[in-house]
C-alpha cells in the first residue's frame, strides 16, 4: 500500500476572514439592543412632553431668558469697555518706557478711545510700514506707522528714508486716506518738507503728548488732513 499524502493544514491566512465577520456579528449584536433602548428613551420623553406641554413652555421660557441676560451683560461690557476707553491717558514718560510692541498697542488703544472701534494693532515683520491700522468716525481709514525712540527726544531722529516705505505702501498696498508717521522723538526738517510734499502726516513728541493726554483726537490735532468723505460714502 503506497502511503497516504499528508493532511494540508489550514493556514491561519484562512481563519482571518471568518474571525472578522464573527467579530462584526458581535459588534452588531451588542449595538442593536442599545439603540433600541436609547429609541425607546426617546420616545418616551416625546410622549411625556406631548402630554406636558408646559414643560416644554417653561424651557423656551428659561433659554430665551438666560440668553436676554448673556446679550444685557455684553452690552454692558462693551458699553463699560467705551467708558474705559474714554478714560485712557498716557503721559509721554509712560510711552517712553514701553516696548516698541506695546507703544503700537498703545497708539491702537489712543485711537481706539477717539471713536476708532475697528483700530488694530499689525505691526510685525512684513507689516509693510502699518503698525495700527484704524477707521475714524468719518469713515477716513488711517494707516499708522510708529517710530519708538527708548531715549524720547535725544533719541534717533525720525528722517526721510524712514517716511520712504510708508509712502510708498500706505495707500497702495493698505487703502490708507490719512497716513501717519508717530515717533515719541523728534523729526528732522528734510523729513518735514517730504512729508508735506507727499501728503504725509507726522506726529512727533509734542504732539503725541497732547494726544495721548486726552486733550482731542488726532484727527484735531494734526493740519491739512483730509476732509472727512461724503455720507453716501460710510454706507
Amino acid at each position: 500500500m503506497s502511503p497516504r499524502p499528508p493532511a494540508r493544514r489550514r493556514t491561519s491566512r484562512s481563519r482571518r476572514p471568518r474571525r472578522r465577520k464573527n467579530a462584526g456579528l458581535e459588534q452588531l449584536a451588542l449595538i442593536a439592543p442599545l439603540t433600541m433602548v436609547a429609541l425607546s428613551l426617546v420616545m418616551a420623553v416625546l410622549r411625556w412632553l406631548a402630554a406636558h406641554p408646559w414643560v416644554v413652555v417653561l424651557v423656551l421660557l428659561a433659554a430665551a431668558g438666560a440668553g436676554g441676560a448673556w446679550a444685557w451683560r455684553r452690552k454692558e461690557a462693551a458699553q463699560w469697555e467705551q467708558v474705559r476707553a474714554r478714560g485712557l491717558r498716557y503721559a509721554v514718560e509712560q510711552l517712553d518706557r514701553l516696548h516698541h510692541r506695546q507703544f503700537e498697542f498703545a497708539v491702537r488703544d489712543l485711537m481706539h478711545r477717539d471713536g476708532c472701534a475697528d483700530a488694530q494693532q499689525v505691526g510685525g515683520r512684513g507689516d509693510n510700514g502699518a503698525d495700527v491700522k484704524a477707521t475714524d468716525p468719518y469713515g477716513r481709514r488711517w494707516v499708522i506707522q510708529c517710530k519708538h525712540r527708548k531715549d524720547g527726544w535725544s533719541g534717533k531722529a525720525v528722517g526721510t528714508p524712514d517716511l520712504h516705505v510708508l509712502n510708498g505702501t500706505g495707500r497702495q498696498v493698505h487703502g490708507g486716506d490719512v497716513l501717519v508717521m508717530l515717533t515719541n522723538g523728534r523729526i528732522t526738517s528734510n523729513a518735514v518738507d517730504f512729508a508735506r510734499s507727499q501728503c504725509l502726516h507726522l506726529v512727533d513728541r509734542k504732539v503725541l503728548a497732547e494726544w495721548a493726554s486726552g486733550s482731542r483726537p488726532l484727527w484735531e490735532l494734526l493740519r491739512a488732513v483730509p476732509p472727512p468723505r461724503p455720507p453716501s460714502s460710510l454706507s
